[in-house]
């Protein structure tokens, strides 16, 4: 599930179609990206693999939690549901806003070093309460072409291009995403990422992120960021088995 700084806060006072014309309706779409990061990586779980992912963030004045599930039912392909809530107290009455979603990640080209190649499927719906003063339903989906390219040295380069369409009661708004990002392993488990991502009609946001693997398939992270006038973190943790 998306990181709070990825559930699509590019500011509620705007209206929620506003948010899906920015295209930053994420918030049902489950985060197959590797904790911290939004940008997603051409990789998936091995056949028979799974994982389960909880994270907590804030985007502004906006804070919630997400969690998601994720498995490898054959090779090269990843399934993900997700769940997400937030919390924002800005608006007078305090918005309130539920997400659940699932992802299919398919990945045929896939390479210890050199490229990785791909395409992920999301569909999620969003459903925000305006403090007992009327509710509103945002559903969502899109598609994004994942290329990714792994160093011998450990290093990581992501690039994401996709469109993602969100339909707001009768009205149906498009855009198209972008992002890009960099994973460099430190020694010990540690691994600091940086990344930016946007999308039509908003500026890009820029983040900063640490992963840390205190065991086999278990890690912790946390990430920094700014963009479109207001700063956003997350923390989380994820454990594939």
């Amino acid at each position: 599930m998306a990181r709070v700084h990825r559930i699509g806060l590019n500011r509620v006072a705007s209206g929620l179609k506003a948010l899906a014309a920015a295209g930053m309706l994420a918030m049902a779409m489950p985060a197959l990206a590797e904790r911290p990061m939004v940008v997603d990586d051409a990789g998936t779980l091995d056949k028979g693999g799974a994982k389960l992912e909880f994270g907590w963030g804030r985007d502004d004045k906006a804070k919630g939690f997400d969690g998601a599930v994720g498995f490898g039912p054959v090779e090269n392909v990843e399934l993900e549901l997700g769940y997400g809530h937030l919390r924002d107290r800005s608006p007078n009455p305090d918005l309130h806003e539920r997400g659940a979603g699932a992802a299919l990640k398919w990945v045929p080209l896939q390479a210890e070093t050199g490229l990785s190649a791909g395409l992920k499927l999301e569909y999620g719906r969003v459903r925000s309460d305006f403090g007992g003063e009327g509710r509103e339903t945002v559903r969502a989906r899109g598609a994004t072409g994942l290329a990714s390219w792994a160093f011998a040295s450990g290093r990581k380069l992501h690039v994401n291009l996709g469109r993602e369409w969100a339909r707001v009661e009768h009205d149906t708004e498009a855009a198209n995403t972008w992002g890009t990002g960099f994973e460099q392993p430190l020694g010990a488990g540690l691994t600091v990422t940086a990344e930016i991502f946007g999308a039509e009609h908003a500026r890009p946001d820029k983040q900063l992120g640490l992963r840390y693997e205190i065991a086999d398939g278990l890690a912790l992270s946390a990430a920094v960021g700014r963009g479109n006038d207001r700063g956003f973190a997350n923390a989380g943790v994820a454990w594939e088995f």
